[in-house]
């Protein structure tokens, strides 16, 4: 009687504090249609009224995650015999509730007021080629990161307690070890590749394409992937990005006139990290059951459908008589030559988002070292440009002429978010691996991409990652879905086999 009893006030206590939770959540995804309103559609004068808003969610949302009726549910769940899904909800808030009291409620909320004013900052330096512009805001969204930093611990390493933001149980330490690994083994790769004399159809959609066409075939590959459009949508943004709930997973894109390729492979990324929230269990919304497990992981299925399937021999077989429908200008382009194209490695390339598979981590490895220097304040803002520049030349063998083509032509600084771009290259390993671990399970899947059928491998994916939340954390999800810790192997084994075909390496 004493047992039912107990178990019956735990239930009412969790109850309680689920709901608490869902607020919470609420309040932040309110706050993220209003971002996604920001970068797609608000007026270009919006932004003082837009900051304000953005400031009180942000504060509203803090305050009720740091109140002492948070902290006393979470005191007597934690003591109390919870279900495995339970557990892991008390696990995340926990874990959140711990970081955000120890931030004052005033930092948040001018950390919020400075992210949403920086935005149309950033995109005015950016359109003009005009770091100086940029340049305030980038110093003070430092300094705010290094205080919100301390705050958490004021005894680790700061950038570390900003890259556990993004990824909380892949530490810093692995995140180095796998860019340097990168660095170390794909270079070698690249320079043999610089040398090779293949002659790969890198022109194979050299041309203009006006935008409304663009548009046109890049629903024609959200259609062909299966994306849900009764709970999604596609529009243009600066910076392609997705975002939303399983209800409203939203993504955008951009075109440019000669970059039909780039279009592409860009709705591709954005509807590989759509389809991964489309894919979290609507029973779990409002918790962290209904969360996607943080950046790695999302990012791991945005390159696993741009770079495994989008930019794999099979789907050209699939896509390449959708996109000649669009454009009879490709009538003489060949499977296997818009495969070559998409695969291209650049010798010249400044811009990370056009990046081919290989250099693009090159980019991350130069974006991780000078934000781990600003946060530590070994190097300062006003360096930034010429760093920058030294850097690419270094490790890319390319020099940017303006800011707008080097440190100023990604967004990510103008959210504070420093930390976020190791992520990048940690979702590409992991890409592989659960590539390698579904083909393993179903089989081989070109016949299926050949064919335009996804169903099973989106299956798979549902199945061993989507539908659980945040349920596991990072390792555990992966040894769950792959039978085996997180590595690099099977990206590395995966580029040296697809390159080394591509340019005749035959050591590769």
């Amino acid at each position: 009687m004493a047992t039912d009893q107990a178990s019956q006030e735990t239930d009412d206590t969790y109850e309680r504090f689920e709901e608490r939770v869902t607020r919470i959540s609420n309040v932040g995804n309110a706050a993220g249609i209003l971002r996604w309103d920001q970068e797609v559609v608000m007026p270009d004068e919006g932004t003082p009224a837009r900051a304000q808003q953005l400031s009180t969610l942000s504060s509203l949302s803090h305050d009720l995650l740091t109140a002492d009726e948070t902290g006393d549910l979470l005191d007597e769940l934690e003591g109390s015999d919870l279900e495995d899904d339970r557990a892991a909800v008390v696990r995340e808030v926990r874990r959140q509730y711990d970081r955000e009291t120890s931030v004052p409620g005033e930092l948040v909320e001018e950390i919020s007021a400075t992210t949403a004013n920086a935005h149309p900052t950033w995109k005015q330096a950016r359109e003009e080629d005009d770091f100086d512009h940029f340049a305030p805001t980038l110093e003070k969204l430092v300094e705010l990161k290094r205080e919100y930093a301390n705050h958490i611990d004021p005894d680790a390493d700061p950038y570390a307690v900003l890259f556990a933001e993004y990824e909380p149980y892949l530490d810093l330490e692995t995140a180095e070890r796998v860019l340097e690994r990168l660095r170390d083994e794909l270079v070698p790769l690249i320079d043999a590749i610089d040398d090779s004399d293949a002659d790969l159809a890198t022109d194979a959609f050299a041309g203009e394409f006006e935008d409304d066409d663009q548009e046109a075939l890049a629903r024609d590959v959200l259609d062909s992937l299966g994306y849900d459009w009764d709970r999604g949508r596609l529009d243009t943004a600066p910076h392609p990005f997705s975002s939303g709930t399983q209800f409203d997973a939203r993504v955008t894109t951009r075109f440019e006139e000669d970059d039909l390729l780039g279009s592409i492979t860009s709705t591709i990324h954005e509807f590989g990290h759509a389809n991964y929230t489309l894919g979290l269990p609507d029973e779990g919304y409002g918790t962290p059951l209904g969360e996607a497990r943080d950046l790695s992981v999302h990012e791991s299925q945005s390159r696993l459908w741009e770079n495994h399937v989008g930019r794999s021999r099979p789907f050209w077989d699939h896509f390449l008589p959708i996109a000649r429908d669009r454009f009879p200008e490709l009538e003489d382009v060949s499977p296997e030559e818009a495969y070559e194209a998409a695969n291209q490695v650049y010798d010249d390339n400044l811009i990370r988002v056009e990046a081919d598979e290989l250099t693009y981590h090159l980019h991350i490895v130069i974006r991780f070292e000078i934000e781990r220097a600003l946060i530590s304040g070994d190097l300062d803002v006003e360096d930034v440009p010429e760093t920058w520049n030294d850097k690419y030349e270094e490790y890319l063998g390319v020099r940017p002429e303006t800011d707008a083509e080097g440190c100023l032509q990604d967004i990510h600084w103008s959210h504070g978010s420093f930390g976020y771009f190791p992520t990048y290259s940690l979702g590409s390993v992991l890409a592989a691996q659960l590539y390698a671990a579904a083909e393993d399970d179903l089989g081989d899947l070109d016949d299926a991409v050949r064919e335009g059928d996804f169903n099973e491998l989106n299956g798979w994916l549902r199945e061993n990652v989507h539908q659980h939340g945040k349920q596991y954390t990072t390792p555990d999800l992966i040894e769950r879905a792959t039978g085996e810790e997180f590595t690099a192997d099977y990206f590395l084994d995966y580029v040296r086999s697809k390159y080394g075909d591509l340019y005749d390496l035959g050591g590769y």
